[in-house]
């Protein structure tokens, strides 16, 4: 048979059970969070070489310096069709190139 104690003491197992279930969540959310972070960080450091690590033919690499991107990692992020000179071919070609060595990490 219940009595009171019984009932009161089933009650806050149950709130704690949620108030644990709630931190668990809180804490699978926050390193979710934490690891994307991470990942992205070692992406950019993983991408911290010249431009000319990708073997672009010339006047693609030129345009790229020209517009600011020294690095690999100015690539990300950003809207390459609106570099003046690179058309569809240059801009597939340099798709495959940077494809090609995101692939090594």
């Amino acid at each position: 048979m219940y009595t009171l104690g019984n009932v009161k003491e089933s009650f806050e197992n149950v709130n704690n059970n949620i108030e644990e279930s709630v931190n668990i969540e809180k804490l699978r959310k926050e390193l979710l969070e934490k690891f994307q972070n991470y990942n992205k960080t070692l992406t950019y450091l993983a991408a911290d070489a010249p431009i000319s690590t990708l073997c672009l033919p010339k006047a693609t690499e030129a345009l790229l310096l020209k517009s600011g991107c020294v690095r690999i990692y100015d690539l990300f992020n950003m809207d390459l069709t609106k570099i003046k000179g690179i058309g569809s071919v240059r801009l597939r070609h340099l798709t495959t190139r940077l494809d090609q060595f995101v692939s090594m990490f």
